[in-house]
């Protein structure tokens, strides 16, 4: 697993989104041996997840990403300096910037937390019925969900679901298949986005599906 908040992949990051290519001016070489190897889409979701909360703290990364509160303390001093987040007065709490919501892709939470359940509910149903489904073009192996429904909160913005896939078929298949197997998984539910499962998704907080 490659460390993604080496400086070189944090500034090809923030180069992808131009409005924000203005909060480094410089790389951090101090730090750039001692970065935690936590990945950069797993740092994002924690963000992602504290859209509407008005504060939050290493202890609140630690818990929800599975690392130390020292890579936690790491992690929120580099956000900090790319402007994604900015350092409360009090010792270890943080609070996620404008520039941080916006690079996570976090949404104002406005889906009840109930039709949050019941819609991981029927796609857990879904990838049931697919799955003994002898002419299902794949079969589901991994399905983790994750996000700000996790908190338990009265809303919650749409869950976020990893997707693994084999072909049941023995057989290679394109990324597209694979995409468009997601979205008639998904079923055109506003509550839910699917995407490729990838290990950090079950390193973090998350639900499992299957």
């Amino acid at each position: 697993m490659k460390p993604v908040l080496e400086l070189d992949q944090a500034l090809s990051h923030i180069r992808r989104h131009k409005p924000l290519a203005s909060v480094i001016q410089k790389p951090i070489a101090s730090q750039q041996q001692a970065m935690p190897a936590v990945p950069l889409e797993a740092v994002m979701s924690f963000l992602k997840q504290t859209r509407g909360l008005l504060t939050w703290t290493v202890r609140d990364m630690s818990d929800v990403l599975k690392i130390s509160a020292g890579e936690s303390r790491q992690i929120g001093a580099i956000l900090a300096f790319q402007g994604y987040v900015k350092q409360c007065a009090e010792d270890g709490v943080w609070m996620t910037t404008i520039n941080g919501e916006a690079v996570s892709d976090s949404k104002s939470p406005h889906f009840s937390l109930a039709r949050v359940h019941k819609a991981l509910a029927d796609l857990q149903n879904r990838i049931s019925s697919n799955n003994v489904d002898r002419k299902a073009e794949f079969r589901v192996v991994h399905a983790v969900a994750f996000g700000d429904f996790l908190l338990e909160r009265p809303v919650a913005q749409a869950a976020d679901v990893g997707i693994g896939v084999v072909s049941s078929k023995d057989r290679k298949t394109s990324v597209e298949v694979e995409r468009a197997f997601l979205k008639r998984l998904r079923a055109r539910n506003p509550v839910l986005h699917l995407e490729p499962y990838r290990s950090w998704m079950s390193a973090r907080w998350h639900r499992r599906l299957l």
